[in-house]
């Protein structure tokens, strides 16, 4: 992974985060669970007969560096640049935590890690619960915290809040430097490269034991 650029998640998928925000995360896990299951079922598959948590590590160093240069780079344009820069992201972390599982042997490609990655950002206490709301028989983040949306600028709001709990987690806390064109560079780089290694250490946990 070392010579691939930072993955980007695709226009479909920020089409879909708009047109539904207060479902972002779950959206983001259900496309995530697409394209990041097949590809690190395929990487675990190159990578057999390497020692777990040796391949995990790797995992994180390269996701982690995904994350701070990604930053960095949309951290230019300030607030015009959050939405892109929490998606983005949310989708490198998402195929982290798929690379974490398939580092331990767990199949990326099944229907229940999608759910643990909604765990895993802290946003559902159990997979059932998870995997219930994905299906779309539980409630959504949004459903759970209660928030009425009342207008655009409301919806603007629910979206980039589910996304910054979810996506930036504790790398998000900064939220108001990333806000400000140029030293937006420093807080996007600094929180994204932080709350993705946060959430590799937790993925290991959750699936090394």
């Amino acid at each position: 992974m070392s010579t691939e650029t930072a993955p980007a998640p695709p226009e479909s998928l920020i089409a879909r985060l708009r047109a539904d925000p207060a479902r972002a995360p779950e959206h983001l896990a259900l496309a995530a669970a697409e394209r990041h299951g097949p590809a690190a079922a395929e990487w675990a598959a190159e990578h057999a007969g390497e020692a777990p948590a040796k391949l995990a590590k790797r995992a994180k160093k390269s996701h982690a560096r995904y994350a701070r240069f990604g930053g960095a780079a949309t951290g230019v344009g300030g607030w015009m640049t959050v939405l892109p820069d929490l998606a983005a992201v949310g989708w490198i972390q998402s195929r982290l935590v798929f690379y974490v599982a398939a580092a331990y042997g767990f199949d990326p490609r099944d229907p229940m890690r999608p759910a643990e990655l909604l765990v895993l950002w802290e946003l559902y206490e159990n997979p059932l619960e998870a995997r219930e709301a994905l299906d779309g028989a539980g409630r959504s983040v949004a459903a759970s915290a209660a928030r009425k949306v009342t207008s655009r600028s409301d919806e603007e709001d629910a979206l980039l809040g589910r996304l910054a709990r979810a996506a930036a987690a504790r790398g998000g806390r900064h939220m108001a430097g990333r806000m400000i064109p140029g030293a937006a560079i420093f807080f996007n780089a600094i929180g994204n490269e932080r709350g993705t290694r946060e959430l590799a250490d937790r993925a290991v946990r959750f699936y090394g034991g």
